[in-house]
């Protein structure tokens, strides 16, 4: 996991490929302060080998509440831009690691643990999962990548909107864009790792090329996106395992896509 004890703040499990993720600081409902930063970005620069994807969860009632605002506030300005541009670097390290991260979301994911949720790939809340931004009430702004990621995933006028009144939104609004699935009550981590399972299961090339290019691409302009788009179909479709899943698809020992309509 790296250099440093974390297991105050994290714990990390494996499941076949798949890594598990916990945040552990219940008692403070997983509060982010400068050792547990230091812990993500630890465990998520050195997954253990053979991690093809993570899970990302919360132990407790709440997934994340934000910032330690104990921690926040012995900061001065000098602090502050640190820690801030340290979440960033943590944080891009989810977002643009090798493998997928699928976050398992329930209770509180406030402030910065909206931050930290937004930086995975794929989000599952559960239910009773509640989003909020309480920074205009708290007096502060968002510092880890927020102003950034949010509003890719929901737009910048509810962005502004849940800064300047405090207004929450419920899982069961997973159209506005938080998560892309929603689960029943204490089922969330279990469907997280049933797709993480999933994915674990695809081209490693591909899984990388997926989170590596494709948000880079959705903001490049339409030349670039396209000259990189040809550049990653290139490394993907050369890779020995690509190269085998075609053969057993042409030579029909894998299924074809089909679509089974689920009963209303």
């Amino acid at each position: 996991m790296g250099s440093g004890d974390f297991s105050d703040r994290l714990a990390v499990s494996q499941r076949g490929p798949v890594t598990l993720v916990q945040l552990s600081r219940p008692a403070k409902r997983n509060a982010i302060d400068a050792k547990m930063m230091d812990a993500i970005r630890s465990v998520f620069s050195h997954l253990p080998q053979g991690t093809r994807a993570v899970v990302l969860h919360g132990a407790g009632e709440h997934f994340c509440a934000g910032a330690d605002l104990g921690d926040v506030a012995g900061r001065d300005g000098a602090d502050a831009i640190a820690f801030s541009r340290s979440m960033h670097e943590t944080l891009d390290r989810i977002e643009y690691g090798s493998v997928p991260v699928i976050a398992a979301l329930h209770g509180g994911v406030i402030g910065g643990g909206l931050e930290l949720a937004a930086s995975a790939h794929i989000r599952v809340a559960e239910r009773n999962t509640y989003f909020a931004l309480p920074e205009g009430i708290r007096g502060i702004f968002v510092g880890g990548g927020g102003a950034v990621r949010i509003p890719r995933l929901i737009g910048s006028s509810r962005t502004i909107d849940m800064m300047l009144t405090g207004r929450r939104y419920s899982a069961e609004q997973h159209e506005i864009g938080f998560s892309q699935y929603v689960a029943d009550n204490g089922t969330g981590l279990a469907t997280a790792i049933e797709l993480a399972e999933k994915i674990a299961a695809n081209a490693p090339m591909t899984n990388f090329a997926v989170v590596q290019a494709l948000p880079r691409i959705a903001r490049a302009d339409s030349e670039t996106g396209l000259l990189m788009e040809s550049l990653m179909v290139t490394l993907a479709v050369g890779d020995r395992e690509a190269k085998t899943r075609i053969r057993d698809f042409l030579e029909k020992r894998a299924s074809k896509v089909l679509h089974n309509p689920v009963a209303e």
